[in-house]
């Protein structure tokens, strides 16, 4: 007598889910044109930083001057409508430049009081343009803001606006003066995103649309409410026991303690923990999401299993020596299920 409602509800619920997904499909492949309006070329890193955006998380890009970092950052925020500011990292930082601070304040009939100022922290989209510039009081800062989505100031908690993501950037090349992010600020990030220079027809139709009288602008197409109801249903989309074993074994098999395979017990000195899991987990759903897919595939944890391991794992001293480098022990670790 009960088992029918229960299948009922349950087919009710899933009918929901594939509706919403639908529906959201097709505002991201608007979201997506968008972009293109602004971004030429570079569809992998958009993807990339949208699935960030779409599972709740934070991303950090590495890449060279000059390859519209910044300008994806600020179309983003334009295209989703959210309130973006941006923080250019230098050693001389302070966290208070970062969080805010609280001022002594004289009102017209002499009593003083202490007013917060909210710094640049507190909006929707943050970028943090070469966080390892930062000193490490001031990442530290940072990190918990990334973390909590909260800031304490003169022992006083705020809490920041919802949706709050941080896209920091970080050049790989110039290392002089700069403050390497300690794995714990690694960590928070969801996806390390590879920028690289453009394909050749993609650069022709920059320097075209670019350097123009006028240039393409890109539109809004969704709200920050929008986007977080997406973000609550990507942590519905379902998810097949097959992709979460091969999360489970790729994750697992990139720790030395335990891995099965040697090259990783001989070349890692450290493997991602279970927040790396998690990470792809979340992931691999908004992957599916943002394709208008009902659940995600093995495809998929592959896809993302660089982003999303790279910045989570680290070499030993001699696989360094003898030219070994992530992208190689991720693809062997990935290989069986290709």
């Amino acid at each position: 007598m009960t088992t029918t409602p229960t299948l009922s509800a349950d087919a009710a619920a899933d009918a929901k889910i594939a509706e919403q997904i639908e529906e959201f499909g097709d505002k991201l492949s608007l979201v997506r044109q968008s972009i293109g309006r602004v971004i030429f070329g570079q569809q992998q890193v958009v993807d990339q930083t949208l699935i960030t955006l779409l599972a709740g998380g934070h991303g950090l890009l590495i890449g060279v001057p000059g390859l519209a970092k910044t300008r994806l950052v600020e179309t983003l925020g334009t295209v989703f409508g959210l309130d973006d500011k941006r923080v250019q990292c230098t050693p001389d930082l302070m966290p208070a430049d970062i969080l805010g601070s609280e001022v002594l304040e004289e009102n017209e009939t002499g009593r003083r009081s202490f007013r917060f100022i909210p710094g640049p922290v507190f909006c929707q989209l943050l970028m943090a343009d070469e966080i390892n510039r930062a000193s490490p009081r001031t990442q530290s800062a940072l990190l918990q803001a990334m973390q909590e989505r909260r800031v304490t100031v003169s022992g006083h908690p705020h809490d920041l606006p919802a949706p709050f993501h941080v896209l920091a950037t970080q050049n790989p090349l110039e290392q002089e003066g700069t403050y390497p992010l300690p794995e714990a600020q690694l960590d928070r990030f969801l996806m390390e995103i590879d920028v690289g220079y453009p394909e050749v027809d993609a650069e022709r139709q920059m320097l075209i649309e670019t350097t123009g009288v006028q240039e393409s602008r890109a539109k809004a197409v969704m709200n920050p409410q929008e986007l977080m109801n997406v973000q609550h249903l990507v942590r519905r989309v379902p998810v097949g026991e097959s992709v979460v074993e091969t999360i489970l074994a790729i994750v697992r098999n990139g720790r030395p303690e335990s891995s099965e395979l040697e090259e990783v017990r001989s070349q890692v000195a450290w493997g991602p923990g279970p927040r790396a899991s998690q990470a792809l987990m979340l992931a691999v759903r908004a992957r599916a999401l943002l394709d208008g897919r009902f659940a995600p595939s093995v495809d998929d944890v592959i896809a993302l299993a660089h982003p999303v391991l790279k910045h989570r794992m680290a070499l030993s001293f001699a696989a360094r020596a003898d030219g070994v480098t992530l992208d190689h022990i991720i693809a062997h670790l990935a290989a069986p299920y290709t």
